[in-house]
Order: structure tokens, then sequence, then C-alpha cells
């Protein structure tokens, strides 16, 4: 069973800093391309950042400039380092692999969700 564990979430004010988390567990091959995404109150689920297994990272353009991804592959671990929130970044974010294991290649898994809100 292939697990993803988001943490970092919380309630900061506009302008504060957050760092997610999201580290898979169990039993895989390798993990290739990680996004993270995000679902606001009422608003379809939105990608905002992704990185390949190569480094290669892409964002919205509602958070270029603020939000950074990145990933420590020994750890299996995913990164959003996110500043200069605003209210509008608030929503539940949520981070996605595509994952190799021994029977399925390049299937996908989603992490739980951490709720950011962010107080203006």
């Amino acid at each position: 069973q292939v697990q993803l564990v988001e943490s970092g979430g919380g309630l900061v004010q506009t302008g504060g800093s957050l760092r997610l988390s999201c580290a898979a567990s169990g039993s895989f091959l390798r993990i290739a391309t990680m996004r993270w995404y995000r679902q606001a109150p009422g608003k379809q689920r939105e990608s905002v950042a992704t990185i390949t297994s190569g480094g290669d990272t892409g964002y919205a353009d509602s958070v270029k400039g603020r939000f950074t991804v990145s990933r420590d592959n020994p750890k299996n671990t995913v990164y959003l380092q996110m500043n200069s929130l605003k209210p509008e970044d608030t929503a539940v974010y949520y981070c996605y692999a595509e994952i190799d294991t021994d029977s399925v290649k390049l299937r996908g898994y989603w992490g739980q969700g951490t709720q950011v809100t962010v107080s203006s």
C-alpha cells in the first residue's frame, strides 16, 4: 500500500508563510512527477505546482514568485514553501504523486489534504 501524508497547514495572516510537506510511504519502486493541488470552497480543484523526478518545476500563474516546490528524493518527500500568502490562497491543499509499484506503472495517488487558511 502506498500512502501520501501531508502536514504543515494552518492559519496564517496575510503576508505570512507556511511550508507544506508530503511524504510517501509504503512499497514502491519510483516516484515520478509530484504535484500540489488546492481546492477552495465552492471551486474546482486546481493545480498549483509541479515538480518532475529530475527537478523541473512549473507553477500556476496565481502563485508564481510566491510559492516554491521542491523535493527530497531520498526522503520521498515533496515540499511547498508558500510566501506572501493572500486570503485567496485559502483552500485545502493536496499532494499528488505518480508512482511505479511492482504491479502498476505511474499510478496516481492523493494525499488526504491539509487546510490552509489566510486571514485578512
